[in-house]
């Protein structure tokens, strides 16, 4: 019951800070912005809140200074809509989602062209003795 009611609060912040963050914050340094998650702890008085934002590094750091600046305002505005009795503290952290994804397909590629070039030697190959090296049980000749 703790477990979905962590889940249904995470998801609950998750709206409120995409809503908000959708009319925007007063602060240039933030960029696009996306919430994929939010962990809320057993006892529901922390919130890890993870993001992504689209852009370069220098872009993703003034987004992380620009949250962290806001969290005060972004944590009452959570308090605001939620219908608790004390208001999880925020910590913003970025997801690796996207780096891990970009990392993962770079490793399936390197692994399909390896792929392709040992099937590009396999179809030239030869045997190096009999086609069929396993040994057989002799054929009786009928001299029995």
């Amino acid at each position: 019951m703790s477990s979905e009611r962590q889940a249904r609060l995470g998801d609950r912040i998750r709206v409120i800070l995409a809503e908000r963050l959708e009319k925007g914050l007063r602060d240039p340094r933030l960029g696009f912005v996306t919430i994929t998650d939010v962990k809320v702890t057993g006892d529901l008085q922390h919130a890890s809140v993870f993001y992504t934002v689209l852009g370069s590094p220098e872009e993703r750091e003034g987004s992380a200074a620009a949250l962290k600046s806001a969290t005060g305002m972004l944590r009452s505005e959570v308090g605001k809509h939620l219908n608790v009795r004390l208001t999880p503290s925020l910590e913003f952290i970025p997801d690796a989602i996207p780096e891990n994804a970009g990392h993962i397909a770079d490793l399936l590629r390197e692994a399909q062209e390896r792929d392709a070039a040992v099937a590009g030697l396999a179809s030239s190959a030869t045997y190096a003795g009999d086609a069929d090296p396993y040994v057989k049980p002799r054929e009786l000749d009928g001299e029995d």
